[in-house]
């Protein structure tokens, strides 16, 4: 009998055993599985890699190859002279050179660089800041339950659904120095005109002006759905405690918005560095160069100087997505110090 129990005993010992190393042996044949390479990943998701596959590509050829090209490019001497071009029957070739970093040596060392960069840098911080703030305002005044409010959603939204280039020229023709409205209504009142687009302050002023108006819908749609998000009981809560507004705004709005601030601050500098329409199509520029920023720059360079420096341009070019690039690297690390993931 007490051999028989131990025989058994052993027997199921020597199963637990085999099941045992049967179950390691599929936990190494399953963990192997999951350290497949690329190719068992393709096998597996190549539904998901085929849908992505066509946006990948068009990114590719859209970005990509000119901004490989424009790297390139700003390693010669290209010009309007010396670049492959055909006129008539006859194709001539190209007979621009590589020379390195001369280009960028060249931009550098010019005190034009650092008057587009100065400015730019202070058009830009002018119109995220003023941008965020009345975003910041308008969207804790929509925030609240009033008669007509759906009405004046749609109308502060309205000038983000005109397209950018109509809403410009609308303001040129507010900003007239003649016959515009803003300096009729400034005679009428007795104050002389003011020349919003000849003077180099007041067009500074002007563009900035057109540039918030622009943005400011963006920005308090974004704001106003991160107010969304906020529970009202920390509100209620605060309130039984006998905070006042100013401490609720303060100790429960502004946290909670920090997510989305930091967001749409980043998009709104990047947009506003290289906000083209406003600048070109409202004061070209001028007067003179006094609102030219980087890449109002580089366009000139590029389609109007003569002859027409297209590695000057592409130095440009290079040189403000380094610039962008830089920001977003410094931005991110100062949102992890913070405690923010991004």
């Amino acid at each position: 009998m007490a051999a028989h129990t131990s025989q058994s005993v052993a027997t199921a010992a020597g199963d637990g055993v085999g099941k045992t190393d049967d179950a390691r042996g599929r936990g190494r044949r399953t963990d192997s599985g999951k350290r497949g390479g690329p190719g068992r990943a393709l096998a597996t998701h190549w539904y998901a890699w085929a849908m992505v596959a066509p946006v990948v590509l068009v990114l590719g050829v859209i970005i990509g190859w000119p901004l490989v090209r424009g790297v390139y490019l700003s390693l010669t001497d290209a010009n309007e002279r010396n670049v492959a071009r055909t006129i008539g029957a006859n194709h001539i070739e190209a007979t621009y050179e590589f020379v390195g970093l001369d280009n960028y040596a060249a931009v550098l060392g010019d005190p034009v660089f650092l008057q587009r960069l100065v400015w730019t840098v202070v058009w830009t911080v002018a119109c995220v800041s003023i941008t965020f703030a009345l975003g910041l305002v308008l969207a804790n005044m929509l925030n609240r339950e009033f008669r007509g409010r759906a009405a004046y959603r749609m109308a502060l939204i309205l000038p983000w659904a005109v397209p950018g280039f109509v809403s410009v020229f609308a303001w040129r023709f507010l900003f007239n120095r003649d016959n515009g409205i803003l300096n009729k209504v400034l005679e009428g009142g007795g104050i002389s005109a003011i020349p919003w687009l000849d003077d180099p302050t007041w067009a500074k002023l002007s563009v900035v002006t057109v540039n918030v108006w622009l943005g400011v819908p963006f920005m308090m749609v974004a704001l106003l759905g991160g107010l969304q998000s906020i529970p009202g009981e920390l509100y209620e809560a605060a309130e039984m405690d006998g905070a006042s507004p100013w401490q609720r705004f303060r100790h429960i709005t502004l946290p909670g918005l920090r997510a989305v601030s930091m967001t749409v601050i980043l998009l709104s500098t990047i947009w506003t560095f290289n906000m083209f329409p406003v600048i070109f199509l409202l004061t070209r520029g001028g007067p003179g160069d006094s609102t030219e920023i980087l890449v109002t720059q580089a366009f000139r360079e590029a389609f109007i100087a003569s002859p027409r420096d297209f590695a000057g341009s592409a130095t440009w070019g290079v040189l403000i997505l380094a610039l962008l690039m830089i920001f977003a690297l410094v931005y991110r690390r100062s949102l992890r110090k913070q405690g923010e993931v991004w």
